[in-house]
């Protein structure tokens, strides 16, 4: 019996299947190359990220030769960086990382492998000697010896479920490093393994242009983030969904898109966008001209009445009139500061309470209810307002889902009444503070959002083509 034929030996021909589940590349075919010493693996968009201490890499591979319509991205942690020189005797620098080799028969260890970008690569992958261990024997004639594998993985739909958890770059779009809520989403993200990037809203600035649009900051090209983390403060919206759109514009994914965040600002449009989804809300009324201030008033109903900036938040801009005198006044008053305002139904039976519902990716995952301070018929937190949890309604709870999926936001907080006739939404904040709502919750919101981020970035499966059909 011929060496190479031993029982317990594992057979590799010069080209084989094979897998790196570590970094979600179930099926491979690599050539196997005994005169070269270190494997490669022939990838894009290669970046390292991370602290100095322990830096990562992030890259992308199409798996399917000569099929680049899948993309699987991958990150690592990076174990050295050397010089390397390829069979056509060019010399580069290469990250190396470590991942598990699979040949299939439940056979896998783990290898060294470089990164490199060479469009002159035949394989996916190379697998140098340095590899092979002492049981592995490498006939040069032949031919996926291994185990046969199909391309298929990539094609069901559960490759999303099999993609191994990977490091993710992250930026969080914020003005206030130091706020509760971005400090919540760095240390949550970092303590996930994530690479959580803080910047400033009004310092990007945009490349415009349709082969290579790009967002700078600081004098550098940001680099390729797998999700933004949106936090764009009221004053900023228009800038800021702008640098949102640049985003997007690159494909990168978005937790809250510009649109969403740009109706949820403006109250009037947002509370068009509840009404064409026929989501309930306190009746509201809106004009321009001075002359029509009673019919404004008419058409909510009578005192008392909620007089509302269109731009207003955290309660600031809104104002309860208890006659319709004092109305009439507020109303000529906002006027006199060429400000948008519109003019809303007072729910009395709400007692100066109001429900804020946490929302994440169409599911209700935490409630409370604010109660105003003193005489005060806001509750907002930041005007002294007092929380707790609350079990919120089956009728609240589908209202409240209905609203974020009305503006297309993945997080948001719907705040809403308790009226006689139901729920009545007040406000889709697309930018919800975490700390009052943690807090009363007790809840990980935080964690919450990563979960949802962390499955939407994953590759999505490869679709079949269908064949052609034709009769006779």
């Amino acid at each position: 019996m011929p060496d190479d034929m031993q029982p317990g030996l594992i057979r590799l021909g010069w080209e084989e299947w094979l897998g790196l589940p570590d970094l979600g590349l179930p099926t491979l075919k690599a050539k196997v190359d005994t005169g070269a010493r270190t494997s490669a693996l022939h990838a894009f968009d290669i970046e390292t990220f991370g602290p100095a201490r322990a830096p990562k890499v992030r890259f992308a591979v199409h798996p399917l030769p000569g099929n680049d319509a899948l993309s699987i991205p991958c990150s690592a942690t990076i174990v050295d960086r050397r010089e390397v020189t390829s069979s056509n005797g060019e010399t580069e620098m290469r990250f190396v990382i470590e991942s598990l080799l699979d040949v299939g028969g439940d056979q896998s260890w783990p290898i060294e492998i470089t990164l490199t970008h060479r469009g002159d690569m035949r394989s996916r992958m190379l697998l140098g000697r340095q590899a092979l261990r002492e049981d592995v024997v490498v006939a040069p004639t032949e031919r996926f010896l291994r185990p046969e594998r199909s391309y298929d993985v990539y094609s069901a739909a559960r490759i999303r479920e099999s993609q191994p958890a990977r490091a993710l770059r992250i930026a969080v779009l914020s003005r206030e490093p130091n706020s509760y809520s971005t400090q919540r989403l760095v240390h949550e993200g970092e303590n996930r393994g994530h690479s959580v990037e803080v910047i400033d809203t009004t310092r990007c600035y945009m490349a415009i242009n349709s082969l290579a649009p790009e967002i700078h900051y600081d004098g550098q090209r940001l680099p390729r983030y797998d999700a933004v983390i949106p936090r764009i403060g009221a004053s900023i919206t228009a800038y800021g969904t702008a640098v949102l759109r640049q985003f997007e514009t690159l494909g990168t994914f978005c937790v809250n898109g510009s649109a969403g965040i740009t109706a949820s600002r403006d109250k009037l449009h947002a509370h068009q966008v509840l009404a064409r989804h026929r989501i309930g809300m306190p009746t509201t009324a809106f004009a321009s001209s001075p002359k029509d201030t009673d019919n404004l008033i008419g058409l909510v109903g009578t005192a008392p009445l909620i007089v509302k900036l269109l731009e207003s938040t955290q309660g600031k801009g809104v104002v309860l009139a208890e006659t319709k005198k004092a109305a009439q006044s507020v109303i000529d008053a906002f006027r006199g500061l060429r400000a948008n305002f519109l003019v809303q139904d007072f729910v009395k039976e709400a007692a100066g309470e109001d429900i804020r519902c946490f929302v994440i990716a169409g599911k209700v995952v935490a409630a409370m209810r604010r109660t105003s301070a003193g005489d005060d018929f806001r509750s907002n937190l930041h005007r002294g307002g007092t929380a707790e949890a609350v079990k919120i309604t089956r009728a609240e709870r589908a209202a409240a889902v209905k609203a974020a999926r009305a503006f297309g936001l993945n997080l948001s907080g719907v705040d809403l009444l308790r009226s006689k006739d139901g729920p009545k939404i007040l406000e889709v904040n697309s930018s919800p503070g975490f700390e009052g709502i943690e807090k009363a919750s007790k809840k990980n919101l935080a964690a919450a959002l990563y979960e949802e981020i962390e499955h939407r970035v994953k590759p999505a499966p490869l679709k079949r083509r269908r064949r052609a059909t034709g009769e006779g």
